[in-house]
């Protein structure tokens, strides 16, 4: 299949080496790259498989100012919500083209670990399982590929485990120890599957790979960017020293505002959210732990 990977940043780099073992494969980006096998977007488009790493925030403008409907399909392998909409990827994507031609990647996958052909277990979510099917088996042996027709559910965990993985980054830094960082991560997990939830999402998605899996290997990782941030909190470093440092994009830090917005209109109790938001406002660290510790809980919110 003639694939052209869009975004030369590290995840669409690792992306664009796997998938070009067993396939013919060039890569693109909003900014002209000197890498072998760079074509323009106006190329890229005429692909059969657009694979996408465009940040979420970024998504809807370029969509607009760059997509050409070919009726090529679609693997969308960026995670997040759009903040100014309240958006999810998938509803941004399907203004673009048909439900039926989407598929997207979730799954706990570290760009670098990808890049050297470690192994690692993925999934393809879409409406269309013949379409997920197909593309999971694009991927090279060391990518093992499951499919799924939640996409809801693999939105929302590749999402909200970014803002988790924050807060993970905060409990290390402050140097709360294992017991703790369990605790987070677990209280987590029952958070982002009651927004899932909500929105449709399927209980064994928060369970595996797109849940559980990507929320474990990001909440407790240097490799994780959003952890980083989190560990920079934990400094009392400013949000602009931490991004500078980072020189990455933080998806986590924008769909916390994300979740924490739907959340209040929807009536959905998000409590680690809301406190990884007021800390990223500037909210005093140590204020938002005892808040968060002794927030009052029932049978309904525990």
């Amino acid at each position: 299949m003639k694939i052209a990977v869009i975004g030369a940043g590290k995840w669409g780099s690792a992306l664009f080496h796997a998938l070009s073992r067993n396939n013919e494969c060039v890569i693109s980006s909003r900014t002209p790259r000197e890498i072998s096998h760079f074509v323009s977007v106006d190329e890229a488009m005429k692909a059969e498989l657009l694979v996408i790493t465009i940040p979420t925030q970024a998504t809807s403008d370029w969509l607009k100012a760059n997509f050409k409907n070919y009726n090529q399909k679609i693997l969308v392998a960026s995670k997040g919500i759009e903040t100014k909409s309240s958006k999810f990827l998938n509803e941004i994507y399907e203004e673009h083209t048909e439900k039926g031609n989407l598929a997207f990647l979730s799954g706990p996958t570290f760009s670098k670990e990808v890049q050297s052909e470690m192994p690692c277990a993925l999934v393809v979510n879409s409406t269309n399982l013949e379409l997920a099917s197909e593309i999971s088996k694009l991927f090279p042996k060391y990518m093992k590929a499951y499919v799924s027709d939640d996409v809801i559910g693999a939105e929302i965990c590749g999402a909200y485990k970014n803002v988790i993985a924050i807060a993970g980054g905060v409990c290390d830094g402050l140097g709360l120890g294992n017991n703790a960082r369990a605790s987070l991560i677990s209280r987590g997990l029952v958070e982002m599957a009651r927004f899932g939830k909500y929105f449709g999402a399927k209980d064994e998605t928060f369970l595996g790979l797109s849940g559980a899996g990507d929320l474990f290997l990001t909440a407790s990782s240097v490799l994780s960017r959003n952890y980083r941030v989190g560990l920079g909190l934990a400094k009392n470093e400013s949000l602009n020293k931490i991004l500078n440092d980072l020189g990455e994009v933080a998806e986590g830090i924008d769909t916390s505002y994300a979740i924490e917005k739907i959340a209040k209109k929807e009536g959905i109790y998000t409590p680690i959210v809301n406190e990884v938001a007021a800390m990223l406002n500037g909210k005093e660290i140590q204020k938002s732990l005892n808040d968060l510790l002794n927030r009052r809980h029932n049978f309904t919110n525990f």
